[in-house]
């Protein structure tokens, strides 16, 4: 199974969801976000947006696949100590995974 990350543009990672996701053992220092236009002529069998107000902002898919929206908070827009902001990106990355793998399961029968 491939699976590719992209958003609305292209941009950075944001320094607190690297130190976060390798918390866990997951480096992504060296990532760049994607715009999904750059796999507008790819084919993908599920496609799934996070952002909370992506889905009004992009409500379709012009390429091919499924499209399921699962919309979560940003903690980019988090305020307080360097630790409590990291917190909410730490609560992000694990509602992220549970809710994500949880739907991935559901999709395809495992």
């Amino acid at each position: 199974m491939d699976v590719e990350s992209a958003g609305t543009m292209a941009t950075f990672v944001h320094p607190s969801v690297i130190k976060v996701m390798n918390e866990i053992g997951i480096d992504i220092s060296s990532h760049r976000f994607k715009s999904m236009l750059d796999f507008v002529d790819q084919k993908f069998d599920l496609i799934i947006t996070v952002c909370e107000e992506i889905d009004s902002i992009c409500p379709i898919w012009i390429g091919a696949g499924e499209k399921f929206h699962l919309g979560f908070y940003d903690p980019v827009r988090a305020k307080g100590t360097e630790e409590q902001v990291l917190d909410e990106f730490r609560r992000l990355r694990d509602e992220m995974r549970g809710k994500i793998v949880s739907y991935l399961k559901k999709f395809f029968n495992i």
